[in-house]
């Protein structure tokens, strides 16, 4: 595909299906499963389907901050949805979560009236209010922990569809949209310095909701973890960002959290799914595989 220097949009858009890009055969511009497949069902009331990305790993994160808590109803099965093979539009992902987005959340507690919590924030909040953790109860600092965590929520897509399409996934460069995006992931950048500059978390004092769903976006890139575009959005000029994700990552819950439904990277850092806490004792390749 060569580059266009030029686009006038046609009077009606049409999908065209070969347009290029790391994901172009998954997406599509219409909702709907394309395949009956049920779920699996384990032996914990909570039944999560996901993989470790971003999004992914802010569920397992708070899974296991919960049981470091000693809150045993939050033990769980974590079930890989490969999403580059179209697993999240098989007829019972798509009954979890009609947007066909990774992660979903069944909660069987009652077994005859099954809870599904679908987009990361709703499930953190669930899971918080249900247990009783990592959100506030007084107004004001619920308040902040909440309007942290849907800041994080509106602003990901910048940061993952808009900068990292542009700059890592797009079948070519263009001056533009990359510009355009890798400005405004440096002001986000530079919101959350400037509030980890006056508060050790993004709520205030304690570690909260709102740590686990932005730690895994600008942690990851601050990290360079990401996009390998540490150098390009000169991310060590945010140095308390970087000292939040440190301090983040290297929680012990954090840690395992971030292997769950991992099947990229070193196979130490992987546990393709979990359904027992002994499973992280899985972390040799030859494990890997015959869990997998």
């Amino acid at each position: 595909m060569s580059e266009p220097t030029d686009y006038t949009p046609p009077k009606i858009w049409t999908w065209d299906k070969e347009n290029g890009g790391a994901f172009a055969n998954i997406n599509r511009p219409i909702a709907g499963p394309t395949h009956d497949k049920d779920l699996p069902v384990g032996k914990h009331s909570l039944q999560l389907y996901s993989l470790a990305t971003p999004n992914g790993v802010k569920v397992t994160i708070m899974l296991e901050e919960l049981l470091a808590l000693g809150h045993k109803g939050a033990e769980y099965d974590a079930w890989l949805i490969r999403i580059n093979q179209g697993d999240q539009f098989g007829s019972g992902f798509v009954a979890a979560n009609p947007n066909s987005k990774i992660p979903a959340l069944m909660d069987h507690t009652d077994p005859t009236a099954p809870v599904r919590v679908f987009e990361s924030g709703a499930i953190l909040i669930y899971l918080a209010e249900k247990f009783g953790a990592f959100l506030p109860t007084d107004y004001p600092a619920r308040a902040e922990v909440l309007s942290w965590l849907m800041w994080q929520m509106g602003s990901a897509p910048f940061l993952g569809g808009g900068f990292g399409h542009f700059y890592a996934y797009a079948p070519f460069k263009q001056e533009y949209p990359i510009n355009r995006y890798a400005m405004e992931v440096k002001r986000q950048l530079d919101v959350l310095d400037r509030r980890l500059d006056e508060s050790e978390y993004l709520g205030g004092k304690d570690y909260s909701i709102a740590d686990m769903a932005t730690a895994p976006w600008y942690g990851a890139l601050v990290k360079g973890l990401a996009y390998d575009a540490g150098e390009f959005l000169q991310v060590q000029e945010y140095k308390n960002v970087i000292r939040w994700t440190n301090q983040i990552f290297d929680r012990p819950a954090v840690k395992r959290g971030r292997m769950v439904n991992k099947v990229t990277g070193e196979p130490s850092e992987q546990l393709h799914e979990r359904h027992d806490a002994s499973d992280f004792e899985l972390r040799t390749a030859d494990k890997l595989e015959a869990a997998d």
